[in-house]
């Protein structure tokens, strides 16, 4: 993946299907194919996930609907569990592929969600959410029961993106508002602020998503100076990369990020419906997607997520689903 670059980048062909009927990859041949699509998941029957007997029971003396995704934003993936944020119904939705469930969350019994943005989870499954709106992350356990807050009193004025160092017991949570990543212990003491408003090396305007990879090094999604913005574990500037523009390797809305086992950077950009895959030093590799409603195609692609097997998982919010692909040169085996 990481010497894959050249003419092949090219946003004409790279969401084409090969033959009428069969799964798109990216490049196309005679190239070596990087990325393989997968499939797309609307509701819990496409991961095989089924009611039991008691719950259709109950559905058809209740006149229960099915459960679908209506504007899925923020995703997170672990131990075989998928989970996503829903703007649209407010609503944080988690796939048990393993436990063959599915369960949602709704916010605390007093304090119901307005705008949940991104999840995620520590080392023990607790679920961290943010609400953007309600300016607070909300953390529940693994059954989904109400743990605690962290909330406007903690200064937070608009939390999207979040990330969990679980080595180090730290939460980072973007305050796009204020234009930095606010660090917390996991229990919810503020510690300190990673970067701040502005245009300059360390600076950001208006982030949104982040992540972390395998060393602690934060990766920031910096949407408003149209770049990628990356701190070491201390929270010291390392280095960014991107610009504004309407080509390939530029940007122009980045939304989401993720690293892979290698250390590469996949960044969607919603205007461009598609994802971008830079090397760990910003030289662009790949671009998989364009604007469209059939497999492989984007309409608002907002987070990205990479499973440790190398699946990634979109949200392409307007169309309603989540895209799962396959990132080839994982070794599936091990």
């Amino acid at each position: 993946m990481k010497k894959l670059i050249g003419s092949i980048l090219l946003f004409s062909l790279v969401a084409l299907p090969l033959l009428a009927g069969a799964k798109p990859v990216w490049p196309q041949p005679p190239e070596t194919a990087r990325i393989a699509y997968d499939k797309s998941i609307t509701k819990a029957e496409d991961l095989e996930i089924r009611k039991g007997f008691f719950a259709k029971i109950w559905d058809f003396f209740a006149g229960g609907e099915e459960e679908i995704l209506v504007k899925p934003f923020g995703i997170h993936v672990d131990d075989g569990k998928i989970f996503v944020t829903d703007a649209g119904l407010a609503t944080l939705f988690i796939f048990d592929t393993d436990r063959n469930k599915m369960r949602t969350i709704q916010g605390f019994k007093s304090e119901k969600f307005v705008s949940p943005i991104d999840v995620t989870t520590d080392a023990k499954g607790n679920i961290y959410i943010s609400d953007s709106v309600r300016k607070a992350v909300y953390i529940f356990n693994d059954r989904g029961i109400a743990l605690r807050k962290i909330g406007s009193k903690s200064g937070l004025q608009r939390p999207t993106g979040i990330a969990i160092d679980n080595e180090r017991q730290l939460l980072y949570i973007t305050d796009t508002l204020a234009s930095e990543i606010k660090r917390f212990t996991l229990k919810g003491k503020f510690l300190d602020a990673v970067g701040s408003k502005g245009s300059g090396k360390g600076e950001l305007n208006r982030p949104t998503f982040i992540t972390l990879d395998k060393e602690g090094n934060l990766y920031v999604c910096d949407s408003m100076n149209f770049r990628i913005k990356i701190y070491d574990k201390e929270g010291r500037f390392s280095k960014a990369f991107g610009k504004l523009g309407n080509t390939i390797g530029s940007f122009s809305s980045p939304r989401g990020i993720a690293v892979d086992k290698d250390g590469n950077i996949y960044v969607t950009d919603t205007l461009f419906n598609a994802v971008q895959i830079f090397d760990p030093e910003g030289n662009l590799l790949l671009v998989f997607g364009s604007k469209g409603r059939g497999p492989g195609e984007f309409f608002g692609p907002e987070d990205i997520a990479i499973s440790k097997n190398g699946k990634a998982y979109v949200t392409d919010s307007y169309n309603m689903r989540i895209q799962v692909f396959d990132i080839l040169s994982y070794n599936k085996n091990k």
